[in-house]
């Protein structure tokens, strides 16, 4: 199924581009989430209000990755000797605390390139504001 896509969608392409999806992906997900529309001629008529909105949506993810630029988080958990977590420290938890700094940041945009942490240590999140704009924060587990 030939669409033309809304916004920039990962490992698709970016605003305007035609691509050829399986349909059950356009139906179910693209479509419904606002992401492409069927290749038609409507589109053109509304590419340039959709580059402006996009233009906008990039400019303020940009303004909130200011804020996170440089940002090292602690998070303290009760650990055992080894340095094994009772439990975990998931994405809420690291919402949370970039919160309890005074930045709005939703849980769907901290990226975890591991999973979720079990272990006292250093590690290196990511946080994807936007398709395009990704901030890395350092993120220490300590024990209690």
């Amino acid at each position: 199924m030939n669409v033309i896509l809304l916004g920039s969608v990962g490992n698709l392409g970016h605003l305007g581009d035609e691509v050829v999806v399986k349909a059950g992906f356009a139906r179910n997900f693209l479509i419904p989430q606002g992401k492409a529309v069927r290749l038609s001629s409507v589109f053109e008529t509304k590419r340039a209000e959709l580059e402006q909105v996009a233009d906008e949506k990039l400019g303020e993810a940009q303004k909130r990755a200011g804020g996170l630029e440089g940002l090292a988080l602690t998070i303290l958990v009760k650990a055992g000797e080894e340095g094994k977590l009772y439990g975990s420290v998931g994405t809420q938890d690291i919402t949370d605390a970039i919160g309890g700094q005074g930045l709005e940041v939703a849980r769907n945009e901290v990226r975890l390139p591991e999973g979720i942490i079990r272990a006292v240590g250093e590690y290196q999140i990511n946080v994807q504001l936007h398709s395009d704009v990704v901030v890395a924060i350092e993120l220490s587990v300590v024990a209690e």
